[in-house]
């Protein structure tokens, strides 16, 4: 049996070659929500568990099934990070960020842990793009959030997106309804998935967020939320629609959305490729959850917010074969083969950097052959070659890889301007 560790199942490495696709989602992150007003918040990677048992719901499969827990040395039970939105809840009532202009507009990247099945695109850790407005129930706060999200998707090149949108009401009329869809799960009891068996008295909204294929044949038939939605819930998505319309965004109403967490209220919305029909096509999504606050001990408090992951923006990257940018190469590989060179070489190296220059000094002891072998798979600009001859008459060789190879002697004090003057 091998003794060597591998990653975790359900884990990744970011492996360099991968860099590159990650770079550009945390750029266009970046690049996007600063045009819209957003500001960075970071939380801890673990929070207090009770946390997420109020903020997510008791009933959600986060809670349930895939949260990480543990006790640390003090007694406290933590665990890490499930989703975002109770994390940067918590930050603002803690913080005092009422007082604050509102709404406030907050976004992050932040790593996140579910017990769940590893399969494509899904991993035990993953990292969430993040972004809450809290403070506003104004629907066209809505609308901008759904926007930046779908401006994020664009930048870096996924084009074939829409938006499904729904409206779950808000909490005392969906009371109505959520009493006629017990009424008609009741007499299919017994052909329900555990699942759905279990959450029948729980959480009967979820029963329509099923993806078991026993609980599937029952879901189109099932009432419709959207078609009796309190008259403030069809005045909010009637101007979110309206907004997203103007934007040239395409939505097309989902009357069985109703995502998997409990705080969600009104607007709820998931952005799906066009051009694919999987099962877990949700490239990300999220919605408004105007009751969240006052469930974590603050006052009544409207917001909204998304979570997109990064692993599934980058899937689809590759499958529409997104260009990105590649690494860097160095400007400088820095061949030496001379006696008592370590000094001049490293004050030279040094040099270099200080005038934003990039080096890879090659190994000591190696063949200039196969230091210049390195230097070409490098695909440096320059090889600055310091030798026995060179190092005596305190200057360098300085040949330009990749301008027909033309190589000229330096003093080692004026290497850097002379590189610095033709990069």
């Amino acid at each position: 049996m091998s003794s060597r560790f591998q990653a975790p199942r359900g884990t990744q490495d970011i492996l360099p070659e991968m860099q590159p696709y990650w770079a550009a989602v945390l750029r266009a992150a970046e690049d996007v929500t600063r045009l819209f007003g957003f500001r960075r918040i970071d939380t801890p990677v673990f929070e207090n568990a009770a946390l997420f048992e109020k903020g997510s719901g008791d009933t959600t499969d986060i809670v349930e099934k895939e949260m990480y827990q543990f006790e640390d040395r003090g007694g406290d039970r933590l665990a890490l990070t499930p989703e975002g939105t109770p994390g940067i809840a918590r930050a603002y009532l803690e913080h005092g960020m009422a007082s604050w202009p509102q709404p406030v507009r907050l976004w992050t990247t932040h790593p996140m842990f579910r017990y769940d099945r590893p399969q494509k695109g899904r991993y035990r850790q993953h990292t969430q793009i993040d972004c809450e407005v809290i403070g506003s129930a104004d629907p066209l706060v809505d609308a901008e959030v759904i926007e930046l999200l779908w401006r994020i998707y664009q930048a870096v090149g996924i084009k074939s997106v829409g938006v499904r949108l729904g409206s779950i009401d808000d909490l005392e009329p969906r009371k109505a309804y959520v009493q006629r869809l017990k009424e008609y799960y009741r007499p299919h009891l017994d052909r329900l998935s555990e699942d759905s068996r279990r959450r029948f008295d729980r959480n009967p909204l979820r029963l329509l967020d099923s993806k078991d294929e026993r609980d599937l044949p029952y879901k189109d038939a099932a009432p419709k939320l959207v078609d009796q939605l309190s008259p403030e819930a069809q005045a909010h998505m009637e101007v979110v629609r309206t907004a997203l319309d103007a934007a040239g965004i395409p939505v097309v109403i989902d009357p069985l959305l109703v995502r998997g967490l409990d705080y969600y209220n009104r607007t709820v919305f998931e952005i799906v490729p066009t051009d694919d029909e999987r099962a877990q096509g949700t490239v990300g999504g999220g919605g408004r959850y105007d009751g969240l606050l006052e469930i974590l001990g603050g006052p009544h408090t409207p917001a909204v917010g998304f979570g997109s992951g990064i692993e599934r923006i980058i899937l689809e990257m590759q499958k529409h074969e997104v260009a990105v940018a590649e690494p860097p190469a160095p400007d400088v590989f820095l061949i030496h083969r001379a006696e008592n060179a370590a000094r001049a070489v490293t004050q030279l190296a040094g040099s270099l950097r200080s005038r934003a220059i990039a080096v890879v000094v090659a190994e000591s002891g190696r063949s200039m052959k196969s230091q210049f072998r390195s230097a070409d798979a490098s695909k440096a600009r320059f090889a600055v070659i310091v030798g026995d001859d060179e190092l005596a008459r305190g200057v360098a060789m300085v040949k330009d890889l990749r301008g027909g190879g033309e190589q000229r002697e330096v003093p080692l004090e004026g290497v850097a301007e002379a590189i610095a003057g033709v990069r």
